[in-house]
This record gives structure tokens, C-alpha cells and sequence, in this order.
């Protein structure tokens, strides 16, 4: 079994360009090219902030195969993969593994949501269709259904599922997930809010909204923190605060996409039933990227 972990550092959550309603596959080349010239230590596609929720079949595919060709095995590349149809989480994972993805990043079902035996039956079943590793990915603000770490555990036995991001922001959880596994599950956090306390509790990193505008400084945050310069790193946390807080004042991906519209990147435009940021919190999200150095 490889013990390395599948990323250490800061893996973007990338926002996927849309325009007149289509994938703008130009603008999001670029914008990959971009974060790859950053140095960012992996890319997440077909996630929460690239709206996989309102892709079609086709698109999330696609999407997932751009990626992994536009990235050119540079670093890793993490596809989204879950659903609340296991069946359909298996067999975009199936596609994933054979387009060349990393790893996947699978969310617990939402909606119908699972006991936690079903949580297990359900991961493990994906899993086993999967010949990469597994990212499970607790959201329970966004799904209604929370990995507890006991479930984690045991899931941490099979040898596809390497990793959890947790963005539950319960850091108490987080540390009983961490006492309970005990290197046998890699934890990413899910926040941007709480990067250096997961750090703290033996974290590997982030899967970040926050590394779409700034990477390169998610990146340096992450780094700081593994090279010992832990004050260093948790000044680069509290002073990234502000932003972070703006970048999540409305329902992501919302608010990323309208500083990446004003970065130049991609149209500031999404599929209902998001909606583009309201004018005020807008204002306040450029202030805050302003005030963070970003020329806006």
C-alpha cells in the first residue's frame, strides 16, 4: 500500500467558466495554466465550487477529462465523483479512473442521505469499483449527513480510502478523526477558515475555495506550517481571514466566482438556482481583495 499522501499542501477547488450557459473550456484552460504557474499542489475538478450539482452527465465527464489532459500530469488531479445515487458515483468514478484522474473526491449523499452503516456500504462499494484512492468528503452543512470519525475509522481500513476532507468545522471532531486513525486516513481541511488547526492536528492540508484568487499564498501558508515556521503560518491564516470570511458571505460558489469575474479570469456567471452576488457584498468581498494586495 503507497503511504504517501495523495497531495500535501493546498488543492484547488476550481470554479468552472461558464458562458451564454456552456462550459467555457478557453477561460478555464487558463485559468488551470494559471494555477499550475502558482505552484498550487493540486487540482480538484467537477467539485462543490466547479457547480458539479448543475452539470449535465456529459459536462461532468468532459470536464474531468480536460482537466487531467490540461494539467498533463504536472500534479495531481482530484475528480468529483460523488452523488446520492452510489450506482452513478460508481460509474463516474469508473470513467474518472480510466480518463487518468489521481484520485476522487466522493461526497457523502445528500437528500436521501445514509445511516451510518449505509455511509459504509456506500463508500465501500465505490471504493471497491475504484483502482485510485478515494477522498471522502464530509460537508454535513451541505449534505444534512455527518461522517463520525468511529465511521471514518472504519472506512480508513479499506485500501482505496486514503483521505477525508473535512468540512464539517467541528475541530473537535476533527481531532477525534485524527485520534482514532492515526495516520491510516489523510485529513484535508475543508475550510479555509480552519486550515492551520487541522494542520495542528496532523493535517495535510486544504482543498481550497481560497486558493482560486490566491494559491500561491495557500500554498506558502501550507509550506510554512510543514517547514516549522508555525507562528508564521497562523499570522498568514488570521491575516487571510477577512477575505476568507467575504469569499464565503454568500452560498459558494457565489462569491469565488464573482472575484475570479473581477480578476479577469471568467464571466461572472452561474447556473440557477445560484445567483450572482448581491452589490453589496460584492463591494465588500473587492474591499477585502484589495486590502489582501490583489489588484481589483
Amino acid at each position: 500500500m503507497n503511504n504517501q499522501p495523495i497531495f500535501r499542501g493546498a488543492a484547488t477547488a476550481i470554479t468552472t467558466p461558464l458562458t451564454d450557459g456552456a462550459v467555457n473550456y478557453e477561460d478555464y484552460g487558463k485559468l488551470i495554466d494559471w494555477q499550475l504557474a502558482m505552484g498550487i499542489n493540486a487540482i480538484v475538478a467537477a467539485g462543490t465550487t466547479g457547480e458539479a450539482s448543475t452539470l449535465s452527465d456529459e459536462e461532468h465527464r468532459e470536464v474531468i477529462r480536460f482537466t487531467v489532459e490540461r494539467v498533463g500530469g504536472k500534479v495531481p488531479v482530484i475528480a468529483g465523483t460523488g452523488s446520492n445515487d452510489t450506482a452513478y458515483a460508481i460509474e463516474l468514478t469508473r470513467y474518472a479512473c480510466e480518463v487518468g484522474a489521481d484520485a476522487m473526491l466522493v461526497v457523502t449523499p445528500y437528500y436521501n442521505k445514509a445511516t451510518q452503516n449505509g455511509l459504509i456500504a456506500s463508500f465501500g462499494a465505490i471504493a471497491d469499483a475504484s483502482d485510485k484512492p478515494i477522498i471522502l468528503y464530509n460537508v454535513p452543512s451541505r449534505t444534512g449527513c455527518n461522517i463520525l470519525p468511529k465511521t471514518a475509522a472504519a472506512l480508513a481500513e479499506h485500501p482505496n480510502i486514503r483521505a477525508i476532507k473535512e468540512a464539517s468545522g467541528n475541530i473537535s471532531q476533527i481531532a477525534e478523526l485524527a485520534a482514532l486513525t492515526r495516520g491510516k486516513l489523510d485529513i484535508y481541511s475543508g475550510n479555509d477558515d480552519q486550515i492551520v488547526p487541522v494542520l495542528s492536528l496532523g493535517g495535510q492540508g486544504v482543498i481550497s475555495v481560497l486558493s482560486n484568487v490566491m494559491p500561491a499564498e495557500t500554498v506558502a501558508m501550507c509550506r510554512a506550517f510543514f517547514d516549522g515556521k508555525v507562528a508564521q503560518s497562523c499570522r498568514m491564516q488570521l491575516d487571510l481571514l477577512p477575505l476568507i470570511n467575504a469569499l464565503f458571505s454568500e452560498v459558494n460558489p457565489i462569491p469565488v466566482k464573482a472575484a475570479m469575474s473581477a480578476m479577469g479570469f471568467c464571466s461572472n456567471e452561474l447556473r440557477l438556482p445560484l445567483t450572482v452576488m448581491e452589490d453589496a457584498n460584492r463591494e465588500k468581498l473587492l474591499a477585502c481583495m484589495r486590502a489582501a494586495g490583489l489588484n481589483v
